[in-house]
């Protein structure tokens, strides 16, 4: 199928994201029209200690009108790696840095609507190094057991979608990590 894009008008440009109108051209012919929101781009770690815990923070998230538990996250910026985005950020949110990282892969949050694209990590070899949070970020720190994690994740209580992908692409490296957790 060939889609063509024909214009973009900037609606509006925020810190983190902007939002454009799409005028396409679909192989129908039809010619519609689709608001986007334009992302650079995150990642999302699963930082895993010693003893097979899982680490997460807790934070108040607007959208949920909820606290929810999710893997450290984090927005790239400008000019950097997912890579080092993932280091950052795990430092920035439970004060811990990787000895390892390994790429899990990459995922879309919604793209109907969202060109987010994440990358997603897993963060083994972890030592205490903190860097100061963002001042909007508060951020509660917690930790559960490999196989806890994934009985929250299939009862309900992890509810965040990006946290869900991750633990999923994570699952057969912690099983061969952790086989007495799996």
């Amino acid at each position: 199928m060939s889609f063509q894009s024909i214009d973009e008008e900037m609606i509006y440009q925020g810190r983190v994201f902007s939002l454009v109108r799409v005028h396409f051209r679909l192989p129908n012919g039809k010619e519609p029209t689709f608001d986007l929101v334009k992302h650079h781009g995150a990642v999302t770690i699963v930082p895993v200690d010693i003893h097979g815990n899982i680490w997460f923070v807790r934070q108040f998230r607007i959208g949920a009108e909820q606290d929810l538990l999710e893997l450290p996250a984090g927005l790239l910026e400008e000019g950097e790696t997912p890579e080092s985005s993932a280091a950052r950020e795990i430092q920035e949110e439970i004060g811990m840095a990787p000895g390892k990282l390994t790429k899990l892969g990459e995922f879309y949050m919604v793209p109907g609507y969202s060109t987010e694209k994440l990358t997603a990590y897993l963060a083994t070899e972890l030592y205490g190094s903190s860097l100061p949070a963002d001042e909007d970020e508060l951020l509660e720190q917690v930790s559960f057991p490999v196989r806890e994690v994934y009985e929250m994740a299939h009862t309900g209580k992890i509810t965040d979608g990006k946290t869900l992908a991750a633990l999923l692409l994570a699952q057969p490296m912690l099983n061969e990590l952790f086989p007495q957790q799996a």
